[in-house]
């Protein structure tokens, strides 16, 4: 069983692939992948103008909006609006995808995984969470509000907002929120 808390305040922020806005990075898989090696990364990127994505050949994306009003999200040519907050939305990261301001700055929680290689899913969640990493894969829980505590058998740890928790291996306890999460399930594929 292996547990890592990520703590926000250790983000930092650093330009998007096409340089159009920042973005802080909480884990990837491998630790330390660069943009064009990773088969997974989560991060939350700030999104203060409308403009292009940064595209990612033969990975797939999970776009939940965790601040502000959305986005219109122009996927290969068709629209997408994602207004719904909290609501993971999925789409293909090689295709040509502008991003238009519903209104004002967001911030997104990215999940990114390269589809020939692992396999993601993610759902907002609240209350009680025993966190289950699947054989061979991971699950990273990152909380959206303060005071969310991992409970385990070393006892429990506060998570103030956008700090997460990785783990791997056998089932590491529980989270329990004061609000909202993101659990991350992430699998070989």
């Amino acid at each position: 069983m292996t547990v890592r808390i990520l703590r926000a305040v250790g983000l930092t922020p650093t330009p998007w692939k096409n340089g159009g806005g920042l973005t802080r990075e909480i884990a990837t898989g491998p630790e330390g992948a660069g943009a064009d090696a990773f088969d997974w990364r989560v991060s939350l990127a700030d999104v203060t103008a409308d403009g292009p994505f940064s595209a990612f050949p033969g990975v797939d994306r999970i776009l939940t909006v965790v601040e502000g009003a959305g986005m219109d999200l122009v996927v290969g040519g068709e629209h997408h609006i994602v207004d719904e907050p909290l609501w993971p939305h999925g789409f293909p990261g090689d295709l040509p995808t502008e991003g238009f301001l519903l209104g004002g700055p967001v911030v997104n929680l990215n999940v990114m995984y390269r589809r020939a290689r692992t396999r993601a899913e993610t759902a907002v969640v609240c209350g009680t969470v025993r966190l289950l990493p699947p054989e061979g894969g991971a699950v990273l829980a990152v909380s959206l509000d303060d005071g969310a505590e991992l409970e385990s058998g070393a006892g429990g740890v506060r998570l103030d907002r956008h700090d997460a928790v990785l783990a791997a291996g056998e089932s590491p306890g529980v989270l329990r929120t004061m609000g909202q999460a993101v659990l991350i399930t992430l699998s070989g594929g």
